[in-house]
């Protein structure tokens, strides 16, 4: 199990980050997502709720020089279950749920991002009624804009206080490091605030834009939200 304040603190850039668990106390499905940016471009974005979900926006429009990347909707809401993931593709799995497919389905109809040299990897997370949650990531093969490498992993009746946590970026660089991996086996503790902080907190101050959090009562379906934007307006 990895210590998440450590891997955080020794971290500068993980870029997007999904982490998606079980309560300590064994009651909620614990969802995580935060961005990072280096970019201004990147820099200026700040989660807002909307519709049971959250989407992206511009802190000043007047900054905005591209949208195509950094402006969509990484949580949605398809009756009992959550979809998160750091890109358009919180679409296309929304898509393919409604249509009665599966999450896999939906990916393997998607790649990486077309950054290059980059190539950041999707990364996505789907979060069941019972508590049951899926991970993916799409990545190229080696920095090969021709070749990709898609994987998924399924997590049933997760242990209270443990989840797993999988990112873009492996650590900064020029061009960055796509994750390596499987998703990495990480520790919860207390409340959606304690985790919120824990998550806030450990984020290179430099980097880090938003955060959003959320615990999903598994007996009631109540949910708990958290958002924090370094942007404040």
């Amino acid at each position: 199990m990895i210590d998440m304040v450590k891997d955080l603190q020794q971290n500068s850039y993980p870029g997007r980050g999904i982490v998606l668990g079980r309560s300590s106390g064994g009651e909620h499905a614990v969802i995580g997502y935060f961005i990072m940016g280096r970019s201004e471009n990147s820099r200026n974005r700040i989660f807002v709720e909307e519709q049971g979900g959250i989407r992206t926006e511009a802190f000043d429009p007047a900054k905005l020089s591209d949208p195509s990347l950094i402006i969509y909707w990484p949580v949605r809401v398809l009756g009992d279950q959550t979809i998160v993931t750091n890109g358009d593709q919180t679409d296309t799995i929304y898509d393919y749920l409604k249509d009665g497919k599966t999450f896999a389905d939906a990916l393997r109809t998607r790649t990486f991002e077309p950054d290059g040299p980059n190539f950041t990897p999707r990364i996505s997370g789907l979060v069941e009624k019972n508590g049951d949650y899926r991970l993916s990531i799409l990545k190229s093969n080696e920095g090969d804009p021709d070749s990709a490498h898609r994987y998924f992993y399924e997590y049933q009746n997760p242990k209270a206080g443990q989840a797993h946590f999988i990112h873009t970026y492996e650590h900064d660089g020029d061009p960055i490091p796509s994750f390596v991996g499987e998703p990495k086996q990480v520790k919860i503790e207390g409340c959606i605030e304690c985790f919120t902080k824990m998550l806030w907190e450990n984020l290179n101050e430099e980097n880090k834009v938003s955060l959003f959090t959320r615990f999903i009562n598994l007996k009631t379906g109540k949910t708990e939200t958290r958002i924090i934007n370094k942007n404040v307006k």
